[in-house]
Parts: C-alpha cells; structure tokens; sequence
C-alpha cells in the first residue's frame, strides 16, 4: 500500500442517516481510481475537533496536497466525515435559535454514534467488517468512546493532539454559562492557531497566505455565519459541557484499557491545545492496545497538519498505517 503513484483520485460524497429523524451526516470519499480492492488494513476514516468541519481539517490543498489526497495516493480508500452540526452535516434545529435558548448540543455520546452510523455505513459498502480510524483533537475522544465499545469494527487507531484528562483551561471554553452553540471570528481563531508558538516563528510555522486559505474555506461552511459582517463559524458547545462535566473534572468518558487494537499517539511540541503531557497520560492508560506508540513533532502546534512541518506528521502516520498488523 505504499504506491505514491497510484494515479487519479475518485472523489464521491454521500449524506448517511445519523439514525435520529432529520439529521444525516456528511461523507466525502475520496481513492485512486484503479483501487481494486478495500480491505479493513486500507481503509481510514477522518474525525475532525471540536471547532472546525472535516473539510479543510484533512481535505485543505497546501502546496497542492491535502492530508486526505496523500493518504488516498498511497493505495488507500479514505474517508472524512462531519458530526452533526458541523460542516456539511444537518445542524440541529437548536443551532437556527439565539444560542442560550437551548443547552449545548452534539455531545460526545452523540458524536460517537455519528461516527459509529458512518463507520457501518462504510463497511456495508465495502463488504468488510473493520477500518482504521484517524482522528484529531476532540475527534480523539469520539474515536476513542467509540473504539473502547467496538473493537470489533477498529483496525488501527491514529490519534493526532489527543485530549485527555485536563488541568488547565480549555482554549474552547468561553467560560460563564453555555448555550447550544459558540461563535468564533477570524481573528479568535488565528490567536488561537498562534498560542504557545515563539513570536519569531510565527510567520514561518504558518504563513498568512495559507492561514488565509484555511480561513476562507473553513468559514465559507457555514452558510448562516459565513453572512454575518464580520463572518462567523458557529460551532455546537456540547464538547465544552464534555470537558466541564467529565475531562476537566477528573473523569474520562471513556476506558483507554478497554482499546485492544494498534494505537498511535501523535502530539505536536507547542500544542496549547492539548499538551503533550496529555498524551503521555493517555499512553500509560493504553494497557490492553496490543501495540502502541507516542510520537512528537517538533515545531508545531495543534494545527500541525496546516503548518510546515506537516509532512511529518502525515509521514509518521503513513508508517503506522502501512505497517503490518501484530499477529
């Protein structure tokens, strides 16, 4: 699976039902097109965070490439979706009102059953019973309360800027009381992106043109906010009440001892996000993954994956997936 010259790609796109009346999620496929046979080693699936849509998280064209398109060119079949309220995916009816008219929506609980809608979905179309799941930021917590149930149906598990048990503020946090949903500006999201990095690498971790391509791509998927002047992203709160409930109060939502398949953790040097402390946690917790690995990428932050070093996350998760599984 390692052929880089694959040839064209195929891209398709799909709404699946999440299950619940009137909410369908949003699937974008994309593979060579001479891919003749899927198999659960060659077919990953994309979970995005908290805050932005699956889209430009994995499928963002940099330097003519997104992260999507170099796994696809490797032999694979690759899957993104977005969790309701997200992206292309239904927005519940909470997120058309005034934000403090309804509590936080898209928990992680119901995350995890849109992921776990769009996995059967894939394994129905391609006739096998297990895929590997890639996921990032919040997206780490859904792949893990879902894996830690359903073993059966995870290859291989890639978590990139894994969360886990906090003690410090969430950057996602606004604090006070929660609404169904948050809104973000263009600006609060590059103060974001910039958090923990040295004033002097700034510019070259992240060049304005390319934050102004992410920028413009990921608030273009909001057709409410994107009207607004300035434009916003509105972003469902219920993985803030998550945090607030369960990870910054000492209690996981999930049981890393319960995951029983190959685990990859990857972690960037300046990720105010998720630190890299997390992630050593999380490792220790790993007691049943019959293999399992903690990498660090020097340089990079929680976005790694829009910054210049982010070929070597791709490569470093290309590795794992490519790697044989243990007997």
């Amino acid at each position: 699976m390692n052929d880089a010259s694959a040839g064209a790609l195929v891209t398709e796109e799909f709404m699946v039902p999440s299950g619940d009346p009137g909410i369908e999620i949003f699937v974008r496929n994309k593979r060579p097109a001479n891919l003749r046979r899927c198999t659960p080693e060659n077919i990953v699936l994309f979970v995005h965070g908290a805050t932005y849509p699956a889209e430009t998280s994995f499928d963002l064209r940099l330097d003519g490439l997104s992260w999507m398109e170099f796994i696809a060119g490797r032999g694979y079949d690759v899957y993104l979706m977005d969790v309701r309220g997200f992206g292309h995916s239904t927005r519940p009816p909470q997120m058309d009102e005034p934000p403090e008219k309804n509590p936080p929506v898209a928990r992680t609980a119901t995350a995890a059953g849109d992921l776990g809608a769009v996995v059967d979905f894939i394994l129905r179309r391609r006739a096998v019973r297990k895929l590997c799941l890639l996921a990032w930021s919040w997206g780490t917590r859904i792949a893990g309360y879902y894996t830690a149930g359903h073993n059966d149906k995870v290859q291989r598990l890639a978590l990139y800027a894994p969360g886990w048990l906090r003690t410090s503020a969430s950057v996602t946090d606004p604090g006070g009381a929660l609404g169904a949903y948050r809104t973000v500006t263009v600006e609060a999201a590059k103060r974001r992106k910039r958090a923990g990095v040295p004033p002097e690498k700034v510019q070259e971790l992240m060049p304005d043109a390319w934050f102004d391509a992410w920028a413009g791509a990921t608030f273009a998927t909001d057709p409410v906010g994107s009207r607004q002047n300035p434009p916003v992203l509105r972003a469902p709160n219920g993985s803030v009440q998550d945090n607030r409930e369960f990870w910054a109060a000492g209690k996981p939502q999930y049981d890393p001892g319960a995951i029983r398949v190959p685990t990859l953790l990857i972690v960037a040097e300046w990720d105010a996000d998720n630190p890299p402390s997390m992630s050593q946690a999380l490792f220790a917790a790993l007691t049943a993954a019959p293999c399992k690995r903690l990498v660090m990428i020097g340089e990079g932050t929680h976005s790694v994956m829009i910054e210049k070093n982010r070929m070597q996350l791709f490569y470093e998760v290309q590795l794992f997936l490519d790697e044989p599984s243990p007997a």
